[in-house]
């Protein structure tokens, strides 16, 4: 449900004497990675060449996986969008582009509006659709059977676009008129304008352009110039073949869950054709674009991010059909897994202490196969210690694996498919008494070299065991709120051997027209699986940011406790509510706690907070 629409439950609630405790799961109110990004850019900008883009020829085929934030500038022209390994749940490969309702500087569109407003758009680099050059040239006509492809899905694992939001695909048709484009002006002899070489041109001189330019050109000169200078005079006005976007498909807002039942399917692959002869030019292009609308300014934490989109796989060709829907490409799908059973990072003192306890026996990865044949698929992965001399590896064997049109992702239940889709986590990292930190890469691969060229495919996890504990990623999809003022969430956790807490890191996400409010840090006992005594409080913490990508703030405890077994760190808002970011792609639902009605519940969402408490 739309957080507009939610506000209306809450206004009717902070009516009632005894209000209950409310979750909210919110957008990003910006997109970090971006804003990054584009600081990186600005710090580091060198001056680019004047010089025009070529035009691109057929086939135009991107999956986004050669370019990471922002699309790739070979092919598209903006910036708006946002491509990750993110926001989609189970694509046909591990990187997509995100539409939502952010700009090109990871903000909110300073147009932005609780009515469906246009928000992103992705427009394709202009392209040579009246010829093709391989394997030799030829003129382009419709009768060439053209189609544009491509993978979408609504909402992903963020927020699901309203009815009225809709992703819209449009092309650049020509009109046959013209319209006016630029003055062309070109530099010309002050002589031209001068009696003698003795005479000199004033400021303020008023001059009539000459033959072979306009002479209905006036020019008002801002220099003194004498006889042998030259100046910049406009010449002609250019006029250019009209063109206007004309949409070609589109579809409505709707959430993921109902999107699977219309379709059976994660993603849904669009077959457009290219018939209309007003295609067929030097330079035409295609845009994507998407309308979305957000919450309106009743609660400041609402109004964030909303209304996602993720495409995939986006290919234009000559010589296709309607049933050209196959790929030739085997690829991994989803982000990497940690090998921990229970954390995404543990500390490693906690972890030397129980290692076996500690790891997951095995873990799931997806392989598809986006071919129309079968192919034989080897996969095996290897682990190895960042600055150590700790490593394994695993081979998963050879399996034939169908098409995913047909067979879907390799599967743990198919006959020999468990020792690639499911594999055993074979090996304990190493215990190493003489360090209090380490960290190791864990590299999957897949390939069939039966075929040529050969597919391959690979993914990387980083798995750190720091002086934290983590359910998460470290980078949030999604905001966390509790309502009203003065509620209460707690966080579970299980050390191994009894241990010192010394600190909680939080990530809040940056709340537009938000102040910094104030809130209590709160240490519980385990109750029989929830939280019980209250052991720690530490009061009137205040909630700050701190520089860098995705940067946690760090609150010290005044006075560091012992925690042994299970214990729960959380906080009790003060008078305004905290936005924590929330991992959608790790699920810690079993371990977020909130109080309502005198009592504890667990979360109703699936994912992790940002949230980390520090030992050692």
């Amino acid at each position: 449900m739309k957080k507009r629409w939610l506000a209306i439950v809450f206004l009717w609630l902070a009516a009632l004497p005894a209000m209950l405790a409310q979750e909210v799961l919110t957008g990003l109110p910006s997109n970090e990675i971006v804003r990054n990004r584009i600081l990186h850019e600005e710090k580091n900008m060198t001056t680019k060449s004047s010089r025009l883009t070529p035009l691109l020829t057929l086939p135009f085929f991107d999956d986004f996986t050669t370019s990471r934030v922002f699309p790739d500038a070979h092919r598209w022209v903006e910036k708006a969008t946002f491509v990750n390994n993110s926001f989609s749940y189970l694509p046909p490969n591990q990187w997509v582009v995100t539409f939502d309702a952010l700009d090109s500087t990871g903000n909110i569109y300073s147009t932005a509006v609780s009515v469906p407003f246009k928000a992103d758009r992705l427009t394709s680099q202009p392209i040579r659709l009246d010829s093709v050059f391989s394997p030799v040239p030829a003129k382009l006509e419709p009768s060439d059977s053209l189609y544009l492809s491509f993978y979408y899905q609504p909402q992903g694992l963020g927020d699901a676009p309203a009815t009225g939001d809709s992703l819209v695909l449009a092309f650049r048709v020509l009109t046959g008129d013209t319209v006016f484009s630029h003055i062309d002006s070109i530099w010309v002899s002050v002589n031209n304008f001068l009696s003698s070489p003795q005479d000199t041109l004033h400021p303020m001189d008023t001059l009539r352009a000459k033959p072979p330019c306009d002479t209905g050109f006036i020019l008002v000169n801002y220099s003194t110039l004498v006889w042998g200078d030259s100046i910049l005079f406009p010449c002609d006005s250019v006029f250019v073949p009209a063109k206007v976007w004309q949409t070609v498909w589109k579809s409505p807002g709707m959430t993921l869950k109902y999107f699977q039942k219309k379709y059976g399917k994660d993603f849904v692959q669009v077959m457009v054709p290219v018939r209309n002869p007003a295609y067929f030019y030097k330079g035409f292009q295609f845009r994507f674009f998407n309308y979305a609308s957000i919450a309106n300014g009743i609660n400041p934490s609402w109004q964030s991010n909303v209304d996602e989109w993720n495409v995939d796989y986006v290919y234009l060709n000559a010589n296709r059909s309607a049933a050209d829907t196959t790929h030739r490409a085997i690829g991994f799908s989803g982000t990497s897994p940690t090998f921990l059973k229970h954390y995404t990072e543990m500390p490693y003192r906690q972890y030397r202490s129980a290692p076996t306890n500690s790891l997951t026996p095995d873990f799931h990865v997806y392989i598809d196969n986006l071919d129309r044949s079968d192919h034989n698929i080897h996969y095996y992965y290897q682990v190895s210690q960042v600055n150590g001399s700790f490593a394994y590896g695993y081979d998963g064997g050879t399996q034939v694996l169908p098409p995913f049109y047909q067979f879907g992702f390799q599967n743990c239940n198919s006959s020999g498919g468990a020792a690639q889709a499911c594999p055993p986590v074979n090996s304990l990292f190493s215990l190493d008494y003489d360090r209090d930190t380490t960290s190791y890469l864990i590299r999957h691969y897949i390939s069939d070299s039966s075929v040529s060229p050969p597919l391959v495919d690979s993914m990387i996890y980083k798995q750190g065991f720091y002086n934290e504990y983590a359910y998460d990623d470290g980078v949030p999809e999604m905001g966390y709120t509790l309502e009203p003022a003065g509620a209460k969430l707690a966080y579970r956790f299980k050390v191994n051997v009894p241990d010192t807490l010394r600190a909680l890191r939080i990530y809040f996400n940056k709340i537009k027209n938000a102040s910094s409010p104030f809130f209590d840090l709160v240490v519980w006992r385990d109750n029989n699986g929830k939280p019980g005594e209250e052991i720690y409080r530490q009061d009137n913490l205040k909630v700050y940011w701190e520089k860098g990508l995705y940067p946690f703030s760090t609150y010290r405890l005044d006075t560091a406790i012992l925690v042994s077994g299970t214990f729960y760190v959380g906080y009790q808002q003060q008078t305004q509510s905290l936005n924590v970011g929330f991992d959608i792609n790790h699920d810690a639902s079993d371990d977020i706690f909130y109080f309502a009605d005198n009592a504890w519940y667990k979360t109703s969402f699936t994912g992790a907070l940002l949230m980390r408490p520090v030992v050692g």
